[in-house]
């Protein structure tokens, strides 16, 4: 049986980072400690608990039977103890020191995430934003482990078991390079299908958007040239080529004279952005917080959107 009372504090917290990172780096981080000493708590846990926990993998850890036993209740243990110290006092981000994981995609991340990093600058330094790319089928099981604390998704794709808000609306806008010269300042129906497309595939190798249902309704179809996994390298593809693109108007703004910001030549249906949690994280102070200023941050950016054509 395990002895208890040699199971400190601090020994529990490295246990619930390294299952929730898998990787002894990237918990040495996390915690602020070296790599030596992650590993000296790690075999100080294995003595005390008579278990491997994590075992040595081609890429980070593998946590053994035991220890994906322990990880949730661990995790939602030492989450309670967190939140009874934080309901004892009164709640200051200038004061907060802190990791916080945010998966998103690289059009969340260039739209939301970058100014939401520069607010914390001023308003939180001690806060640390890990971003991360977001992967839909692993988001329950890092939300619940703790090694995502938010993300920004379509409701659509978010787990069921997850809490959520929603942020904003988006519509698709279309870009063209500023001296197009088959385009200046309006995009007929005509030019849109006779021109070549780049369009966004984040999972790799789609050829087909929302644009083409809307076309295929009208009985007309495009040309996509280009299959791209992000939308960040989009309109740097436009502004140097005689090609064209639907983006969400967030991914357009913030680029001015070198790509034309059109209307698209027929209706192409947008789609939500929430942001979702985990309900351990709900009624916690600092996670709060942070899900208030998420969304002020979208409704500032909202109030100086890239105009159409």
């Amino acid at each position: 049986m395990t002895d208890i009372n040699n199971l400190d504090f601090n020994l529990l917290v490295t246990l619930d980072t390294l299952l929730a990172e898998r990787n002894v780096t990237h918990a040495a981080k996390r915690l602020n400690l070296s790599q030596p000493a992650i590993s000296t708590r790690l075999t100080r846990l294995r003595e005390l608990l008579g278990d491997p926990l994590l075992l040595p993998a081609q890429r980070g850890m593998i946590p053994t039977e035991r220890a994906l036993e322990l990880q949730e209740p661990l995790h939602a243990a030492l989450e309670g103890v967190r939140q009874v110290i934080a309901a004892g006092s009164p709640f200051d981000p200038a004061k907060v020191q802190a990791t916080i994981a945010i998966a998103a995609s690289d059009y969340v991340q260039y739209s939301i995430l970058i100014p939401l990093a520069q607010a914390l600058r001023t308003e939180a330094p001690g806060i640390t934003i890990s971003w991360r790319t977001i992967d839909t089928s692993l988001l329950d099981t890092q939300m619940a482990g703790g090694a995502v604390s938010f993300a920004l998704t379509t409701p659509e794709t978010a787990p069921d078991s997850l809490r959520m808000r929603k942020l904003y609306t988006e519509n698709y806008v279309a870009i063209a390079r500023a001296d197009h010269p088959d385009i200046q300042g309006t995009l007929d129906l005509d030019t849109f299908c006779a021109l070549d497309h780049v369009i966004v595939s984040p999972q790799g190798g789609g050829f087909h958007g929302p644009a083409d249902d809307a076309l295929a309704v009208l009985g007309r179809e495009r040309h996509i040239a280009i299959s791209a996994p992000g939308f960040l390298v989009v309109p740097e593809i436009i502004a140097r080529s005689n090609m064209i693109a639907l983006v969400p108007s967030r991914v357009a703004q913030g680029r001015p004279g070198r790509v034309q910001i059109l209307k698209p030549p027929l209706p192409v249906a947008g789609f939500d952005m929430a942001l979702v949690w985990h309900d351990r994280t709900t009624t916690h102070p600092l996670y709060r917080w942070l899900r208030d200023r998420i969304a002020q941050v979208v409704a500032e950016a909202a109030t100086n959107p890239a105009p159409a054509r």
